[in-house]
């Protein structure tokens, strides 16, 4: 099988949209291509993104198009905050650096040192009425996406699709780390389905290539992407599992997944998309 494919609405010839929210949309900090872009570009996405920076804000509503819409809201838990502003933009967070960890990694003593702290106003995820509908949401905040899916499960209730930074070392004081993301998650219908960009940092005194971005063993962080248990797709509506399996074909050609997916609806509202889905997976 080739590494990239058709749309799953091409192979089918079917018509969906599927809703995704961007928590730390800043296009700045991101490395990358957000992961829905090319539903984003085929039109099978409507988007709406939060980015309270001002600067970052600017930069997506002047690209934007007519499936994006912007939000200036900090989402956490509802409350009053203080933001870290830290050396490196990428460090900035609602949580205190952990300075006794992250100064056994080489750079993150400097980039995590906090020039200034700035009080703001913080959303829940369940009261942004801007928000119609959740099935993919991706999240990128620092340590503070715990909070956040703890102050959205009526949201999460009908999301399909998570993908969200997680840390396996507490970069930050009294941070959630994977483990706790994954507990919270799972309790609530999802699984782990795969990890995406593991980054790892060399211990010191060690040092490669005098390079203070080289990574060797330590695991530091990575994205994880959780999806609806695919051993309950049963529980699921057949509109959910089209999208479900758009989001699983499109952005992670995660296709045996997507034809599970499928052949559920199939059995469901007795149609065939399954077996043609596996017939086009073979010939393209």
């Amino acid at each position: 099988m080739s590494a990239k494919r058709p749309s799953l609405t091409d192979l089918l010839d079917l018509d969906v949209t599927v809703d995704v929210v961007d928590i730390g949309a800043n296009p700045i900090a991101s490395a990358g291509r957000p992961p829905y872009q090319d539903l984003l570009d085929l039109g099978k996405a409507r988007l709406v993104g939060f980015e309270p920076s001002p600067e970052a804000l600017a930069e997506l509503q002047a690209r934007k198009s007519a499936f994006e819409t912007y939000l200036p809201y900090a989402v956490y838990d509802g409350t009053e905050q203080s933001l870290r502003i830290c050396q490196s933009p990428g460090m900035t967070s609602l949580l205190e650096p952990n300075i006794p960890v992250l100064s056994c990694f080489h750079g993150f003593d400097e980039w995590a040192k906090v020039l200034g702290r700035e009080t703001i106003e913080t959303v829940r995820l369940d009261d942004v009425e801007e928000i119609g509908n959740l099935d993919f949401l991706k999240i990128d905040i620092q340590g503070a996406e715990l909070e956040v899916f703890r102050n959205g499960v009526e949201r999460l209730a009908n999301c399909l699709v998570i993908q969200s930074e997680v840390e396996f070392m507490p970069m930050y004081e009294n941070q959630p780390l994977f483990t706790d993301v994954d507990l919270f998650l799972r309790q609530r219908g999802f699984v782990l389905h795969r990890f995406i960009d593991q980054t790892s940092r060399v211990v010191k005194p060690l040092i490669v290539d005098n390079n203070p971005y080289a990574g060797l063993s330590q695991l530091l962080w990575a994205d994880a992407v959780f999806i609806r248990d695919f051993t309950r797709f049963d529980r699921l509506t057949a509109d959910q599992l089209l999208k479900i399996a758009l989001i699983l074909h499109d952005v992670y050609s995660s296709f045996d997944i997507a034809l599970r997916a499928l052949l559920t609806r199939d059995a469901m509202i007795g149609t065939r998309c399954g077996e043609t889905y596996l017939r086009k997976l073979e010939t393209h």
